[in-house]
């Protein structure tokens, strides 16, 4: 599952981000913001208007996301893994 598909108020467990070349900075970004293995993630609330921005929940951090980089988080099934 990737993140954009998660519901809201669900929380999940990031497996990784995906990379999008060798210099990917949009995913490297992700990683420095905390989006890394084993972490709790969840979706707090989506935009009005085609669900953007998402608000997304990385430990005790909110970071608004497109739904662009937000598809590149893939999620473990189950959040207790």
């Amino acid at each position: 599952m990737i993140l954009t598909e998660l519901p809201s108020r669900t929380p999940a467990i990031v497996d990784t981000v995906e990379d999008h070349g060798p210099q990917d900075s949009i995913a490297r970004r992700l990683r420095e913001l905390g989006f890394v293995n084993g972490e709790e993630v969840e979706v707090v609330a989506k935009g009005p208007l085609g669900a953007e921005p998402l608000l997304v929940q990385v430990g005790f951090t909110r970071f608004a996301l497109r739904r662009s980089e937000a598809a590149r988080i893939r999620l473990r099934n189950g959040a207790s893994e």
